[in-house]
């Protein structure tokens, strides 16, 4: 709401100043808080669990035919690298996932905003999301190779759809929850459509779009370990099908490492775009 204090405050003939100080004031953080953030604290979780699974397996709790250690693992990959599969196989599904991602953001912003700014809009699009929202998308999947086949477009549409639905959700339920005093003042300052749009409508719905996105990032990876699965020549999840047909489980947990580390590393660089959008926003995480 920054954007439209700011916009409001220079059309009423105060300035932009005031509101450029009051975006950048940060209160004293609060005694009743989470506390201050903890350096690299991202990363302890994932350093317990690795090494829980090295003392596991150094101390043959975890039976390697069931879950190799960590080194074999990382040897595993080293074998895979020097041999080029895992590079070409990765980057099939990066560009899988980041065609499918990119498509399915702008679908489901696209539907939010109308449904979220037009009662008549929403009478038309949500009853279809939501019925999408209700069947599970390995439900469709058959039905989607019936009509596209086994193909690239099967799989991308696969993924599309997937991310569009909390895209959709959380941008719509934020444009909703906008403050109606805004929207009292957008009219009082003679706002047109188009500029109620640009500043408050799409900055009151940030937060809930980027919270979508965090899921939508997540769901990507999620639907891509499927549609891999199914007749496919390259990728993770095609590597992933291979080796349970030999039984090397070493290089399906390698395929389920590369998984983790990219859905963690997408939900990190939302985040930091998250909070470099958000700055004006004063919450309780700050």
């Amino acid at each position: 709401m920054a954007t439209l204090d700011a916009g409001v405050l220079s059309r009423l003939g105060r300035g932009s100043a005031p509101a450029h100080v009051l975006g950048k004031r940060k209160p004293a953080r609060p005694r009743l808080g989470p506390g201050r953030p903890i350096p690299f604290g991202v990363a302890i979780g994932p350093t317990l669990l690795i090494a829980a699974w090295v003392l596991g397996s150094a101390s043959g709790t975890l039976d390697p035919e069931t879950l190799p250690a960590p080194w074999t693992v990382a040897e595993t990959a080293g074998g895979l690298i020097s041999d080029g599969r895992l590079q070409s196989n990765l980057l099939t599904s990066v560009q899988r996932a980041g065609i499918g991602l990119g498509i399915g953001v702008a679908v489901g912003l696209v539907l939010a905003l109308i449904a979220g700014l037009s009662r008549i809009g929403e009478a038309l699009v949500d009853g279809p999301i939501q019925i999408k929202r209700a069947i599970p998308t390995l439900a469709l999947i058959p039905l989607f190779i019936v009509w596209f086949g086994i193909g690239e477009e099967m799989k991308l549409l696969v993924i599309t759809t997937s991310v569009a639905i909390p895209i959709y959700l959380n941008t719509h339920a934020q444009l909703r929850s906008v403050d109606a005093r805004y929207v009292e003042l957008a009219q009082t300052v003679g706002l047109s459509r188009l500029a109620f749009v640009r500043r408050v409508a799409l900055p009151g719905a940030l937060p809930g779009f980027f919270t979508g996105l965090r899921l939508a990032v997540t769901i990507s990876w999620l639907a891509l370990v499927v549609v891999e699965q199914v007749n496919a020549t390259s990728g993770i999840g095609y590597l992933m099908t291979q080796a349970r047909t030999y039984g090397q489980i070493d290089v399906i947990v390698v395929g389920l490492v590369i998984y983790g580390l990219l859905g963690l590393f997408g939900d990190l660089a939302v985040r930091a775009v998250e909070r470099k959008a958000l700055s004006w926003r004063q919450t309780l995480g700050d």
